[in-house]
């Protein structure tokens, strides 16, 4: 009986396989690691999730105090309070947006509501929202 192994075409794309799977992995294993994104200090705006407001307060001169603004507001707890403060590129702009948002959120707080902050780049005056976008709620309203 004679014996003869021959090799199909199979075998050899297989071994061609395998060898090119190698050098790959070779190649890559050589590059330096990819170097982490830089962080950027102020992120591209992007404005909060929130729901069409059924009211809008805006700290301007003259205007009402907030709490003067959420007696007059047919109040619900079902509703959330956003107290939105921007800031520009001046030096300091962004430590009294957090002054103007803190000031706001204690005339809220003397009222007896709670509020979500959102401080953001951008131009205008604060601006405190009243909607029905508190998403626990909401959820736990749909159970």
């Amino acid at each position: 009986m004679k014996g003869s192994s021959s090799f199909g075409w199979q075998t050899s794309l297989a071994d061609l396989s395998l060898i090119l799977f190698m050098l790959s992995a070779a190649a890559l294993h050589r590059q330096p690691p990819a170097k982490p994104e830089r962080l950027h200090t102020a992120p591209a705006a992007r404005p909060a999730p929130m729901a069409e407001p059924l009211a809008v307060y805006e700290a301007a001169p003259g205007a009402p105090s907030l709490g003067q603004w959420l007696g007059q507001q047919a109040l619900d707890p079902r509703q959330q309070l956003t107290i939105t403060a921007r800031y520009g590129d001046a030096p300091g702009a962004r430590d009294a947006a957090l002054r103007e948002a803190s000031r706001l959120l204690g005339e809220a707080g003397a009222a007896g509501l709670t509020a979500r902050l959102v401080i953001e780049p951008g131009a205008g005056p604060a601006r405190v929202a009243l909607a029905y976008d508190d998403p626990a709620r909401v959820a736990r309203d749909l159970l």
